[in-house]
């Protein structure tokens, strides 16, 4: 029994210790969200202090919080849903009627990731200077669409062959169209797998940076911008960056809190097997 209560001890000490550490981070960000910028900067760093309030307030004084988490929501609602419509029938087209090439574009989609997004910059830049979409709602919309597609693909691919094949064949006896059987058997049946697609596509719109710093400036910033605006030569503004951070990532990092149950199926589909 000794040996069994040690090792159940260090394990909890060890989950404890991982848990603390990737949540320091964060936790530092609200301290410091709440202190002066004469506190944030304080070696060695203060724990005990009286907060404030005021570096919300400037945020909210010196930028329009509201116009760059509106268009965050813009951006990542709508490009969840365009992403949904484009990789829901592509996932169906692979999942029930495969090719032999089918697992090579899979794999080909997949590795579209592993590139860097630098790689990419150039020739999106041009072209949405091109077409006049630099710093549009709709030209980020599209950029995260894409840049999220293969994703999509994937999970919902995982998660249309967990549909028993039994229950499509039943469907064509009964004369069901294409469709037809995507629409009324398909996408009922693999409810859970486009929820979970959806939740994790919309979280990694919401996250995403590199993008919105690139291709947008005052009209079409999103938060990701928000919080870059901190960064000047003069340095950095350590207690309202976190402030203006903490803003960015409160809403996401609530609904991802509720929404948990959901992300974690998403990320497992197919696992077991």
């Amino acid at each position: 029994m000794q040996p069994n209560f040690l090792l159940t001890a260090l394990r909890t000490v060890g989950a404890w210790a991982v848990t603390l550490l990737l949540f320091f981070p964060l936790g530092w960000v609200v301290l410091t969200s709440f202190k002066t910028e004469l506190q944030a900067i304080h070696v060695p760093p203060l724990f005990l202090f009286e907060p404030t309030l005021e570096n919300f307030t400037e945020v909210q004084r010196r930028s329009d919080y509201l116009l760059f988490a509106r268009n965050s929501m813009i951006t990542s609602v709508g490009s969840t849903i365009l992403g949904l419509l484009i990789a829901a029938p592509a996932a169906y087209s692979m999942a029930f009627f495969r090719t032999r090439r089918t697992r090579d574009i899979l794999m080909w989609m997949l590795s579209t990731k592993m590139m860097p997004a630098v790689g990419a910059l150039v020739p999106i830049y041009v072209i949405a200077q091109t077409l006049g979409m630099l710093d549009s709602l709709t030209a980020l919309t599209i950029v995260f669409t894409l840049s999220n597609l293969p994703i999509m693909v994937w999970m919902l691919y995982t998660s249309y062959k967990d549909i028993p094949n039994e229950i499509l064949e039943a469907a064509r006896m009964d004369g069901a169209s294409l469709w037809t059987e995507f629409r009324h058997v398909v996408l009922p049946l693999s409810i859970g797998g486009l929820a979970s697609t959806g939740l994790l596509c919309l979280v990694l719109s919401w996250n995403e940076a590199f993008w919105a710093l690139n291709l947008t400036s005052a009209k079409a910033g999103t938060l990701a911008a928000l919080i870059a605006s901190y960064s000047s030569p003069e340095g950095l503004f350590w207690a309202k960056l976190s402030a203006a951070s903490l803003m960015a990532i409160g809403p996401i990092v609530v609904f991802g809190w509720f929404s948990q149950k959901q992300l974690v199926q998403g990320l497992t589909f197919g696992a077991v097997k």
